[in-house]
């Protein structure tokens, strides 16, 4: 602002003496080059505001993400111990029916809070990715037999769209496995009483990325609320009750860490749409936390 506020005064003032003069005239080109000028500074700026933002939200990420880890080791070192003795107290005891339910139900309690502390581990660092030559279409074919018995379960109904296999891609098939399961969970506990989930697939030709691979995960839920729509990737936000607000975020970080990108759309009470893009195989993934698996060529 200090830079940009005497400029435009100064355009303004070349501006009153330009438009009385004809083009090529000195004020008339000062005028020009000024608002030039002005344009220059205007965007310098913005991508300035953009990088400091940016800057802003990587601190943040490490600061949170510091604080994850010292929770999570925190907490499974007690929790483990918790886990072992309620082993073993289970074996050794005569249980009632009664005792042995309850046994169960804080047993699942203990799994889940471990699930939690397992999702901050997660967190709180970047996933290390073994690359391999990956088949996404045979990827989706597995999650969908791996969800079989959960979509069930929710009467969640499935349909996969493609024209013909995809291209192979470079990625971590455990790691993408991962955010296709995400995806598809998220749906069947946002569909109440059954729904659909439809699965696209296609090729295309995507800036920046080059050749990259579509998979888009539609639902036809009630959708997620305009307002919280900004929100919904963030880490640590949650609409459920027992979530922990890190599925998404982690999602998305795994198809970054790939060199993709993931988006969503979605309208209240006409459903969600989740979009993965993966470069093809020609693409490289970010040099970050890679690990080359034996068998890639």
């Amino acid at each position: 602002h200090h830079i940009l506020t005497p400029l435009h005064r100064l355009t303004v003032a070349a501006d009153r003496k330009a438009a009385s003069k004809r083009p090529g005239d000195e004020v008339y080109s000062l005028s020009v080059s000024v608002r030039g000028l002005i344009e220059d500074a205007e965007q310098a700026q913005t991508e300035l505001e953009k990088s400091r933002e940016s800057l802003l939200q990587a601190e943040k990420m490490v600061s949170v993400g510091k604080l994850a880890a010292g929770m999570a080791h925190s907490i499974r070192n007690p929790l483990t111990s918790v886990k072992m003795r309620l082993f073993s107290l289970n074996r050794t005891l005569g249980l009632s029916n009664t005792q042995k339910d309850d046994f169960h139900v804080i047993s699942e309690e203990i799994n889940h809070v471990d699930t939690i502390v397992q999702n901050f581990l997660e967190f709180s660092r970047a996933p290390k990715l073994k690359i391999q030559n990956v088949h996404p279409s045979e990827l989706v074919d597995m999650v969908l037999q791996l969800l079989r018995h959960r979509l069930e379960s929710y009467d969640v109904k499935t349909s996969v769209v493609r024209s013909g296999d995809l291209p192979e891609i470079q990625g971590d098939p455990e790691q993408l496995k991962e955010v296709l399961v995400n995806l598809m969970e998220n749906a069947c506990e946002a569909m109440e009483g059954g729904g659909q989930i439809i699965i696209e697939e296609e090729q295309a030709v995507q800036e920046p990325f080059g050749r990259v691979v579509l998979i888009r995960l539609k639902d036809n839920g009630p959708g997620i609320q305009k307002s919280l729509q900004p929100k919904i990737m963030e880490p640590f936000f949650t609409t459920k009750e027992e979530g922990t607000g890190l599925g998404l975020s982690i999602a998305s970080r795994i198809v970054e860490e790939h060199g993709g990108k993931m988006d969503f759309v979605s309208s209240e009470g006409e459903g969600t749409t989740f979009i993965i893009v993966l470069p093809i195989k020609s693409a490289t993934p970010k040099e970050h936390g890679i690990e080359r698996h034996p068998d890639y060529r």
